[in-house]
């Protein structure tokens, strides 16, 4: 191979390259993406923005179960209610002021508890204050009125057995007829969960479950009563039974019968649902919205609008929203499946299948 004696040999050594990355420091390139052939896969450049957050999957908690804090619920009022009446309770039919006040002290309490869990489990404070206070007068007078129903229901059932030659509470059939007249607490709980969440559909469903549920604990009262053998102990336990039975059988209810129905797939209140009983479903920031979106500075006090119009569900956005990782500019209609991001939420908007 020739040589030519005039060209001069060029040499870069490692300072060289040193000061000149000190002078002129690296620089990225953005360059179009060239369009790809047909039947080609793309996946994206460096260089696209997504139009939508990334979703930041969070592991969902059973508290925000509504089975489990309603039943939590249920558990702790009754216990309050006989830890209040109890002292003034006395066995052997003797008419004290715990004997008359202990079943509506108790049913009054359930109340409270079921109208502020989901406020609590939302952490919104000042909704559970509103709640409460709605639930407490509510609770007093219904427990007062359906304990007396529960009275009527009862001494029919127990005449209708004695005449049928049952003598002894270790017969199932007077177990039955206590359940059936525990019932009526449990539907006065449902009641007052309705009201308190202004929807016909949500009081029906509560009325069942809530009766279902002081069925079941009705009727392993007496049981309970025989294995603790009675007094205060065999009272507490049952009435905790009742309590929680009522408020789990509540959340069961509910969620089965239930037409529309957001459900948190990402962010702080992951694992929850939201269903859907009103024309109109307000999300934000604000505490009064029927959705309350915290832990977001990016949230505004009425974020979004779920509306229900015929048989669909159209969400209105009046901030950034995006529905399947795309904006919602204006109004958009919902399908079952579709993904909605605001903030660091993501729901999954889900109707049951017809």
């Amino acid at each position: 191979m020739s040589t030519n004696p005039e060209q001069e040999t060029v040499r870069i050594t490692l300072e060289d390259l040193s000061a000149a990355d000190r002078e002129h420091p690296a620089e990225v390139a953005v360059t179009e993406t060239a369009p790809t052939s047909a039947g080609s896969k793309s996946y994206g450049n460096v260089n696209t923005m997504p139009d939508a957050p990334a979703i930041v999957q969070e592991k969902a908690s059973i508290l925000l179960q509504g089975w489990f804090y309603l039943g939590a619920a249920g558990l702790l009022g009754a216990f309050a209610g006989w830890a209040i009446a109890e002292p003034g309770f006395v066995d052997g039919g003797e008419h004290r002021w715990g004997n008359i006040w202990l079943l509506p002290i108790i049913v009054t309490l359930m109340c409270v508890g079921f109208a502020v869990s989901e406020s609590i489990v939302e952490r919104s404070v000042k909704k559970a204050l509103v709640r409460g206070g709605m639930a407490l007068p509510l609770g007093i007078v219904l427990g007062f009125v359906f304990n007396t129903l529960a009275n009527i229901f009862y001494n029919i059932g127990l005449s209708i057995c004695y005449q049928a030659g049952v003598q002894s509470y270790h017969n199932p059939a007077l177990w039955i007829v206590r359940g059936l007249a525990w019932a009526v607490f449990g539907a006065a709980g449902g009641v007052v969960y309705g009201i308190i969440g202004r929807s016909m559909k949500k009081t029906g469903y509560g009325v069942l479950g809530g009766a279902i549920g002081a069925a079941v604990g009705g009727m392993v009262f007496d049981p309970i009563s025989f294995v603790t053998q009675g007094g205060a102990a065999s009272r507490a336990v049952g009435f905790c039974l009742l309590g929680m039975a009522t408020g789990v059988a509540m959340g069961l209810v509910e969620s089965a019968l239930k037409d529309r129905w957001l459900y948190v797939t990402a962010g702080p209140l992951a694992g929850k649902q939201f269903i859907l009983y009103k024309p109109q479903t307000a999300m934000g920031s604000s505490q009064s919205c029927d959705i309350y979106l915290f832990k977001d500075a990016e949230i505004l006090p009425q974020h979004a609008i779920l509306q229900l119009k015929g048989s669909r569900v159209h969400l209105m956005a009046n901030g950034p929203a995006y529905v399947a990782g795309q904006p919602v500019r204006g109004t958009r209609v919902l399908e079952s499946g579709s993904l909605i991001q605001i903030g660091r939420y993501t729901f999954r908007y889900q109707e049951k299948q017809r």
